[in-house]
Parts: C-alpha cells; structure tokens; sequence
C-alpha cells in the first residue's frame, strides 16, 4: 500500500516539484497546505500517514504545527523539511517529537528514504544533522528551553508578522480581550516591551524568518 502524504510549504512551485518527485516514487500525496494551520486542517480531514512541513511558513511554522497534529493523537507522523542545520532547531524538533529532519539542500533520495522511515516509525535524520545533534549533547548545549506556551507562541508569531490584536483574535478563534491578554504575558515572560523585540525574538527563535 502507498504511503499517504500531505505537503505543506508556503510556495506553491515548491510543493508542485516535490508532487512530481514523489508521484515517481508511489508515495500518494493526498493533500497540500500553504501554511500551518491549514496543514494542521488537513491531517485532520485527510489523516495522512507522513506530514512533510516546511519549518518556515505563515500563520503557524511548521514546527509548531507538528506539535498540533501530534496532540491530535493520529497516525500521522510529523517531520519537517528545512535549510537550517543550527542544533537548536533540531533539538527542539526532536523533544517536541518530530520523527523526520530532511535538509532541503539534500538529494531526492533523501527525502524519500526518510518518508519512508517515518512512515514506518524510526526517525530520521538527514546525513551530518545525527553529528549536530549528538555535538550538542556532547557539548551540553545550553540552549534554553522556550518559556512560552503553545498557544502564546502561535500569538507571538502573528503579532511578530505583522498582524493586529484583533486579526490575532480573529485567526485563532479568541476574544480581543484574550488575544490582548496572551500578548501581554508574552511581553510580561519575555521581558520585552515592544513589538520590534518580540519580532527579533521570534526570529532568534525560529518562529519566523527574517
């Protein structure tokens, strides 16, 4: 049996090519997404066996939307497909549960060798990413953990785009008054009083892309 795949990535000629790779390989990709929270829409309708997530993507990164089909106790198995190698990234994928890390840069034979191990419940990781990861342990990284909630990084990432309280609100489903309380207790754990530095945090931190 195929296995079945969704595709999330915010360009469209970028998901058309890895259909195209993938058709080749009887992999089935039943579905795409332009960002996370439609991809996360998606494993729910679709229930794919593989959820291939671009790590940078509007309105919700690909990580945090691998820890919300990983909430929503599927089948599907999350992995993302990414240009960063920095141990940080791939630290915090791992410990939210990720079960693939495939480097953009990297032959098709990688992707699809690491579809199909995913698939198959073994992680995979894409060749020279096992050494930064085993470095940082090695190392005893000290790369904090984020103080931030699920919920209140989903915020940050739309107010650090761009978006107003009340589009905020909107997009996710909340009250003005919730939205305007989440940001201030982001603002309140980060020690930052302004937009320009929760930006420059949610870039530091991967949520989003300079």
């Amino acid at each position: 049996m195929a296995i079945s795949v969704l595709l999330a990535d915010d360009h469209a000629i970028v998901r058309q090519g890895l259909k195209a790779l993938l058709d080749k390989e009887a992999i089935d990709v039943v579905c795409e997404a332009a960002d996370g929270r439609q991809a996360v829409k998606m494993v729910r309708e679709h229930k794919p066996d593989v959820a291939v997530l671009d790590l940078a993507m509007p309105l919700l990164n690909g990580l945090d939307a691998a820890r919300e089909i990983l909430k929503m106790h599927t089948r599907t198995r999350p992995m993302l497909l990414t240009m960063h190698t920095e141990d940080h990234y791939v630290l915090e994928a791992l410990r939210a549960g990720v079960r693939g890390y495939v480097m953009k840069s990297h032959s098709r034979e990688d992707l699809v060798r690491a579809i199909k191990q995913v698939a198959h419940g073994e992680v995979y990781l894409s060749p020279g990413i096992s050494e930064v990861v085993v470095q940082a342990y090695l190392n005893k990284s000290d790369y904090s953990s984020d103080p931030l909630s699920g919920r209140e990084r989903q915020v940050l990432q739309l107010v650090a785009e761009g978006n107003t309280t009340k589009k905020v609100a909107s997009l996710l489903g909340l009250s003005v008054k919730t939205a305007e309380s989440h940001r201030a207790r982001i603002m309140e754990k980060l020690d930052i009083h302004e937009t320009a530095g929760l930006v420059r945090y949610a870039i530091r931190r991967g949520i989003i892309q300079p």
